[in-house]
């Protein structure tokens, strides 16, 4: 278990100006990366325990995390 945050931006540092662009141009892109930012900051609340959860909730966070992750990827990959 990792209670380091997984910004984006730290995930994609080459893509830096492709998302900005994306978020403004794409509506779809820009939902998702506001499910990213919103997921992302409570699987780490909860894993620093600031926001305690079952750990199968937190298990499920991770993989909501992860596959939004996979389809921001996709979509910087095709931009």
């Amino acid at each position: 278990m990792s209670n380091t945050p997984h910004d984006i931006y730290e995930d994609f540092p080459a893509d830096t100006a492709r998302i900005h662009a994306l978020k403004a141009a794409d509506p779809r892109f820009a939902r998702l990366m506001d499910e990213y930012h919103e997921i992302n900051r409570a699987v780490h609340r909860a894993e620093v325990q600031v926001d305690p959860v079952e750990q199968l909730a937190e298990i499920e966070m991770r993989k909501r995390r992860a596959l939004l992750k996979d389809e921001l990827a996709r979509i910087l990959a095709q931009a």
